[in-house]
């Protein structure tokens, strides 16, 4: 058999690997890459319904008259800014992902001080659409906190694929990059302060 025949065929063998490599990296990172973005979509749907909850709260704590205005407008500017920011999963930076956990932080501390101050009002705790809304945000933190860790669990194996050598190389020609994993809340390490006011 002549050398160029054989050189050919050794030339098309790698070629055809090559090509074989590319689309099994291609295709595995469009899968990830999917999930990471359906974990996303369900961290967004968890938040939107603690924002849809916190709009009822707030029209109940509305109805009691001596209620601190001032804690109240907190709630309702936080949640303002929450529902106005919006992350496009796919184009997701650590930038942009710092500055969501921020905004709905804010939130979080906004209405954690609402709940706080409602301890002065016995009425307020005695109405029972106040107390299911209560446990019904209650609820929906803790899907929050699941559907952020299995946001980060979609990251991992995605992050894996695309940065590990040598796929990292055909990461760049396709334009898949690294994506960020959720942190703590911002504050989250400093100590909770507990007050129990028993003269109340």
């Amino acid at each position: 058999m002549k050398k160029w025949i054989i050189a050919l065929i050794a030339i098309f063998i790698v070629g055809f690997g090559l090509y074989q490599w590319a689309v099994g990296f291609n295709n595995t990172a469009i899968d990830l890459n999917e999930q990471v973005s359906e974990a996303w979509g369900n961290v967004q749907t968890a938040y939107q319904r603690r924002n849809d909850l916190i709009g009822n709260l707030v029209n109940t704590v509305q109805g009691a008259a001596d209620f601190e205005r001032e804690t109240l407008t907190e709630v309702i500017e936080a949640r303002a800014k929450a529902t106005q920011m919006t992350v496009d999963p796919t184009q997701l930076s650590a930038e942009q992902l710092q500055e969501f956990n921020q905004v709905q932080g804010g939130l979080s501390s906004a209405l954690g001080r609402l709940l706080v101050s409602v301890e002065r009002y016995p009425e307020l705790k005695a109405n029972q659409n106040f107390l299911k809304l209560q446990d019904e945000l209650t609820s929906t933190e803790n899907t929050i906190q699941t559907a952020r860790v299995r946001y980060n669990e979609r990251i991992r194996p995605y992050n894996n694929h695309v940065k590990k050598f040598p796929n990292s190389i055909l990461a760049g020609w396709f334009g898949f990059e690294g994506k960020p994993y959720f942190d703590a809340e911002p504050g989250a390490s400093e100590p909770v302060e507990v007050e129990f006011d028993f003269n109340s």
